[in-house]
């Protein structure tokens, strides 16, 4: 299992715009570069990130070879009501990893 980070808001108002910011520690290797033996080393890469918010998409992004170990991802979303933030990472030989952060919203 793979170390994430992920800052945001505890609290909020109803309606406000919050800051989201997730990191990964992943060493998202492309598959082109090779090894100290020569042979190139097989791609292990996160292909999609995903962030859903009291079961709603809020946020969703596709990753590429071309994007750098440990990606670090920031966005923004409105605080509507209290509940749940769900952050999914999902990638190559079957790498999945879900953190889940609460939120709670004032009227």
């Amino acid at each position: 299992m793979a170390r994430a980070l992920i800052h945001m808001q505890a609290t909020a108002r109803r309606g406000e715009v919050i800051e989201i910011r997730a990191l990964i520690a992943h060493p998202m290797e492309t598959g082109f570069r090779p090894g100290a033996d020569g042979k190139v080393l097989a791609r292990d890469i996160i292909r999609r990130f995903t962030c859903r918010y009291n079961g709603e998409v809020v946020f969703a992004a596709e990753l590429h070879p071309a994007i750098s170990a440990n990606p670090y991802i920031a966005f923004y979303t409105v605080a509507t009501d209290s509940g749940a933030l769900e952050f999914k990472w999902e990638g190559d030989r079957g790498f999945a990893q879900t953190e889940t952060m609460p939120i709670t919203v004032a009227a």
